[in-house]
């Protein structure tokens, strides 16, 4: 068993308004049951281990790409909206922010009663993961969300955040049960957190020596500090730059999603009539479905698909999202009937793009790019926490 990693975000105190909660916990929905039919419950949970896929989900779901609230809000939605299900699709969501995560041992012991798992174990590894990041893990994160998804196999990923007043900044951190060996040694898939000067790690192989000394209770001291653990580090400013996205992939799904274009490849005639800039959502939700982990190396990049509540890097589309939702949502239907064309039609949107991006040569107009999303974003609905998109204001020439 291993813990599979952490991140650093920057702290935002905002909330996620209804309006885009419930789009978040449809989508999310959607995107969960087609990785379950597609991959299956072990897929899954390898997902959510990987906070570079967590991250691009978060963003694909019109959260801010690099805040600590991605965290609370996906899990928040993604939990209101699966656990129903959880009969159905075999896996069950545990915990959650501040007073919910008290509740994780009972919600996984009922969890665990109904599915012949074995309830103390499993209550043990959700208490020692947190004991973990807690404590022997000394980074200055106090954590404050916890969230155990588990399999009625009895697989499971963890997801919980700590936060830090000082640096004003907050640290996730990603276990997987069959990664993890040990949870002292090394448990770690990934913590994803910005380099702030040493830490302790009592998890890391360097630190047996000092483990060793502890239990002994000797009075000898490590001669340094252990090393910082793997990271992933997300920039401290709010708006999404070009640096932040792989301009060869992003400028790919754009071209590809000109309708004009969809009617060129066989595999896409099924998506003709859905207009660009829902081809566009879809192409991204179409990836956090059935791309691989070497596409989720640039986060940012997935809030193309539906901005950000923010407004950055443009106002949230609702007519969009909810286009893509039904979208998407009728296209599981449909397979679930037997016709799965639609279906293989969304996922041949990603792997077309793939293809595409092969020869495709980014022109550097990402600056316009934003400029004439946010433009354009009235004409879909676009609204942030701040209120609704409104046209741009076009100056009149004043005749003399």
């Amino acid at each position: 068993m291993k813990n599979t990693g952490t991140a650093d975000l920057p702290l935002h105190y905002g909330h996620v308004p209804l309006w885009l909660a419930e789009r978040m916990g449809k989508l999310g929905l959607a995107i969960v049951e087609e990785i379950l039919s597609n991959k299956g419950k072990n897929e899954l949970l390898t997902r959510f281990s990987d906070p570079f896929w967590f991250q691009s989900l978060g963003a694909v779901m019109g959260m801010d790409w690099h805040s600590s609230g991605i965290t609370t809000a996906v899990m928040g939605a993604l939990k209101r909206n699966i656990n129903p299900y959880a009969k159905e699709f075999g896996i069950f969501i545990c915990g959650g922010k501040g007073k919910q995560s008290t509740q994780t041992p009972i919600e996984l012991t009922r969890y665990a009663e109904l599915n012949s798992l074995d309830a103390a174990a499993l209550v043990k590894c959700s208490k020692l993961s947190a004991k973990v990041d807690n404590t022997a893990i000394q980074d200055g994160f106090q954590l404050y969300q916890h969230n155990f998804i588990i399999s009625n196999e009895g697989n499971w990923t963890v997801i919980q955040q700590g936060m830090s007043n000082v640096n004003a900044t907050a640290r996730r951190y990603h276990w997987h049960s069959p990664s993890l060996k040990s949870f002292t040694e090394e448990p770690h898939t990934f913590i994803y957190g910005q380099n702030r000067g040493q830490i302790l790690n009592l998890t890391a192989q360097e630190a047996q020596p000092l483990k060793t000394s502890i239990l002994s209770i000797t009075s000898a001291q490590p001669e340094q500090m252990i090393k910082e653990l793997k990271k992933l580090k997300m920039p401290a400013h709010h708006d999404v730059r070009a640096e932040n996205v792989d301009m060869k992939r992003l400028g790919a799904i754009l071209w590809l999603a000109q309708e004009q274009n969809v009617s060129n490849f066989e595999e896409l005639l099924l998506l003709e009539g859905l207009g660009p800039r829902t081809l566009q959502s879809l192409a991204l939700v179409s990836e956090v479905i059935y791309g691989s982990p070497a596409r989720f190396k640039d986060p940012a990049r997935f809030s193309f698909a539906h901005g950000g509540k923010d407004g950055h890097p443009f106002p949230v589309p609702l007519k969009v999202y909810d286009e893509t939702i039904q979208t998407l949502q009728n296209a599981i239907h449909r397979s679930k009937l037997g016709n799965s064309d639609k279906l293989k039609a969304i996922q041949s949107l990603y792997q077309v793009a793939e293809r595409v991006e092969q020869d495709f040569v980014p022109n550097g107009n990402f600056e316009e790019l934003i400029e004439k999303e946010r433009a354009d974003s009235w004409k879909y609905e676009g609204r942030t926490v701040f209120g609704k998109a409104k046209p741009p204001i076009v100056k009149q020439l004043t005749l003399f």
